[in-house]
């Protein structure tokens, strides 16, 4: 029974992910006119709306599609399927590492789903610090760097799982 909860937290935190990021997206789409500007704090935190059909930074966006389709759906896909696996089968996992994985596998899903029924990703926020800017980019990308981050500090300063 208890491995049966922990699972379905596991999907339930990958689920939230994938819906905040595709309901995210969703009122852009509806509401956000492409490359217009709206100043959210300032000229700090910027909304507009950019459809990439490459990778981060519109990387890949030139490639054959075939090759697209395979370096920016199918081997991404295969990386998130194992990475869910090992969510769900390893159980001595921490709870720091899960919800990194849980953030990154959920975020991930979301900008595949968005390629395979669009073509390309939404993306629509981009910070500008000044000398620190942003490209632009969605809820999926800020899931994404969280997990990563979350990972990150956990292999400097936590314990191993």
């Amino acid at each position: 029974m208890k491995i049966l909860i922990r699972s379905i937290s596991i999907l339930l935190l990958v689920f939230v992910n994938i819906g905040c990021d595709q309901y995210s997206k969703a009122v852009v789409r509806e509401n956000v006119s492409s490359y217009s500007i709206t100043e959210l704090m300032g000229d700090k935190l910027i909304l507009t709306k950019v459809e990439n059909s490459g990778a981060m930074l519109s990387l890949g966006e030139n490639l054959s599609p075939l090759l697209k389709n395979i370096l920016l759906q199918g081997l991404p896909s295969l990386a998130l399927l194992v990475c869910l696996g090992i969510l769900l089968i390893k159980t001595r996992m921490g709870w720091l590492s899960i919800l990194a994985l849980t953030a990154i596998v959920g975020g991930g899903i979301g900008n595949i789903y968005d390629r395979i029924l669009y073509g390309s990703v939404t993306d629509f926020l981009q910070i500008d610090l000044g000398l620190l800017k942003s490209g632009v980019f969605n809820m999926a990308d800020v899931s994404i760097t969280v997990g990563i981050f979350l990972l990150l500090f956990q292999n400097f300063f936590g314990s191993s799982d």
